[in-house]
């Protein structure tokens, strides 16, 4: 028997039919974004966590075997140390592929033409048909810092709409096949055949410096963290615009409002942070080159992170291979 806690928001037939699987209990606890701690008689004898954030009190969970995040980020379980103890974890890498690829189009047409410009003509009743409301991204040049299935959704869409598409990556290569990661049939690029122009880590500068828009989709990781510093900022073309769909520290806080303030860029759409919440005095609320979303780039908890949980339960059940299992490196933050 396999003792399942469901700390996300419930989709009723998911749900019920989890509990029909012989070889289960399952017991859900009341859901909401904050991480909090559980009742210890909740959290003992659980073997399978479904979660966007381990409890606060994860200790307590002694007899854990798996988890599985709602979320395509796994930073949330660095430092648990779950290899130390033998606890498996997957993520929900494809479930908002689609979204964030969308959210990164719309915010590149928006950046383009100033939407946020011409709405505060409309909210002043200005009449104003500058040319600067009139441009396009049909032939501009997008660059994808990290190729995983957000960047190759986005380089799909990207390329749909005329743009060049250069990525810069550890590696780009085919996607592994199901079941290993899950993936929703014809989106991204499964064959890596899209990129007009690939770099490698060592070329970032190369790869920065002719770009119109730079989409950043790698995971915040050890190495990861503070990648987009001054001198990579400095490197875009001061017409080029920045989008941060992935995880705030990537980028480094002060070098952000340093190149705003100073012109090193044209603006920003920003859906991942530094802070949560941002504090309401916090400059970058203010910038009017810039667009500030709450971190719902991506969709909340729907069918498809059931359907890979689901699937994932009985494939523990019957001791096969899961879906976007993270590797012991990852869980380390490497």
């Amino acid at each position: 028997m396999k003792n399942i806690l469901i700390d996300v928001a419930i989709q009723k037939e998911k749900l019920d039919y989890l509990r029909s699987l012989p070889g289960v209990h399952v017991e859900v606890v009341d859901f909401t974004d904050e991480q909090k701690a559980h009742p210890k008689e909740i959290l003992k004898d659980k073997q399978i966590l479904f979660c966007l954030t381990p409890p606060l009190n994860f200790e307590e969970l002694d007899s854990l075997e798996f988890i599985q995040l709602t979320s395509a980020g796994y930073s949330q379980l660095f430092g648990l140390g779950l290899t130390e103890k033998g606890i498996r974890a997957a993520n929900g890498q494809g479930v908002s592929d689609i979204a964030i690829a969308e959210w990164s189009m719309a915010m590149m047409v928006n950046l383009i033409r100033d939407l946020r410009g011409m709405i505060r003509n409309q909210e002043s009743r200005i009449w104003d048909c500058n040319a600067r409301y009139q441009k396009e991204i049909y032939g501009s040049t997008l660059g994808i810092w990290g190729y995983g299935s957000i960047g190759r959704e986005t380089a799909r869409l990207a390329k749909a709409m005329g743009m060049k598409v250069h990525v810069l990556s550890r590696k780009v290569a085919p996607q592994p096949a199901m079941p290993e990661f899950y993936h929703i049939p014809g989106t991204g690029d499964p064959d890596a055949v899209l990129p007009d122009a690939v770099f490698a880590p060592g070329q970032e500068t190369d790869f920065l410096k002719d770009l119109d828009f730079l989409v950043l989709t790698m995971p915040l990781t050890n190495n990861t963290k503070g990648i987009v510093g001054e001198k990579e900022l400095r490197s875009l073309p001061r017409t080029a615009f920045l989008l941060n769909p992935a995880r705030g520290p990537i980028i480094v806080e002060e070098a952000l409002l340093k190149a705003l303030r100073e012109g090193w860029i044209a603006g920003a759409a920003i859906d991942t942070h530094f802070y949560y919440p941002m504090p309401a005095d916090h400059p970058l609320w203010c910038f009017p080159n810039v667009i500030f979303t709450p971190h719902i780039a991506g969709i909340s908890v729907n069918e498809r992170i059931w359907d890979i949980f689901i699937q994932n339960v009985e494939r523990i059940l019957a001791d096969k291979p899961l879906i976007n299992e993270l590797t012991a490196a990852k869980l380390r933050g490497e």
